[in-house]
C-alpha cells in the first residue's frame, strides 16, 4: 500500500491512476497515523515552494515526511517534491525546506531565448547504479515542467541528468529516498516503468506483493 502525501497538489489524481494502472494499492490521505503505516510514500509537486511548504507546515506535513524517511520505508518526491527535500529555493528565499539532502535550487536561466518555464519532453543521462531506473534505457525522454533547477552539494546521491540550457539534477536517490524533477506520470511507458521500479522496491522492501 502506497500513501500519496495530500497538501492539495494538482497532480495527485494522475500519480494515483499511474500507480493504480500499474497493479498498486494508492490512497491519498494527509492523515499521519495512515501516511506512516503505509509501505511506501509519495509526494507529488506542482506549485511554488513557499505556498507549498507553507501548507505543509500547516497540516503537520513536513514533520510527517522527515518522520517516514527515518523510517527506512521507500519515499518517492516529485517534482516540487524533489526540491522540497533541499534546505530552500531561489523561489522564496526566506522559506525553509525539509533539509532532507544539501543542494541549491535556483531558477534555470534564460540564455539564448530558452523558454522559462521548461516545459516538454528531455532525455535523461542514467546512472548505472540507480535502483530507480533498472533497465530504463539510457537517453529515455520523460516529461518537464519547472522554472527551477537542483544541483545536488552530493554528487553520489544524482540517479539522472538532464540539459536545458544547464545541467540539471533529474533525479536523485540514497538509501530509501527517491526524487525526479520530471513527472512519471506524465511520461508515457518510460514514467510507467519508473513507477513500476519503485513498486516493486517497496514490495521487496515489505517482502511481498503490494
Amino acid at each position: 500500500m502506497i500513501a500519496i502525501i495530500d497538501y492539495g497538489a494538482g497532480n495527485i489524481q494522475s500519480v494515483k491512476k499511474a500507480l493504480t494502472h500499474i497493479g498498486c494499492e494508492a490512497f491519498v490521505t494527509r492523515d499521519e497515523n495512515k501516511i506512516m503505516r503505509a509501505d511506501g510514500a509519495v509526494l507529488p509537486g506542482v506549485g511554488s515552494f513557499g505556498d507549498t511548504m507553507h501548507t505543509m507546515n500547516k497540516y503537520g506535513l513536513s514533520d510527517t515526511v522527515i518522520k517516514f524517511n527515518k523510517s527506512g520505508k521507500p519515499f518517492l518526491g516529485i517534482c516540487l517534491g524533489l526540491q522540497l527535500l533541499f534546505p530552500g529555493s531561489e523561489e522564496s528565499p526566506n522559506v525553509k525546506g525539509l533539509n532532507v539532502f544539501q543542494g541549491t535550487i535556483t531558477k534555470i536561466p534564460s540564455d539564448g531565448g530558452l523558454k522559462i518555464p521548461h516545459i516538454g519532453w528531455n532525455s535523461l543521462d542514467i546512472s548505472s547504479e540507480s535502483r530507480l531506473f533498472k533497465n530504463i534505457e539510457q537517453n529515455s525522454y520523460v516529461y518537464f515542467v519547472h522554472s527551477y533547477f537542483l544541483k545536488a552539494k552530493d554528487r553520489s546521491i544524482v540517479s539522472a541528468q538532464t540539459e536545458y540550457g544547464v545541467k540539471i539534477d533529474a533525479a536523485v536517490e540514497k538509501g530509501n529516498i527517491f526524487a525526479t524533477q520530471f513527472h512519471p506520470e506524465k511520461s508515457g511507458e518510460t514514467g510507467l516503468k519508473i513507477l513500476k521500479n519503485f513498486a516493486d522496491i517497496v514490495s521487496n522492501e515489505r517482502g511481498g506483493i503490494l
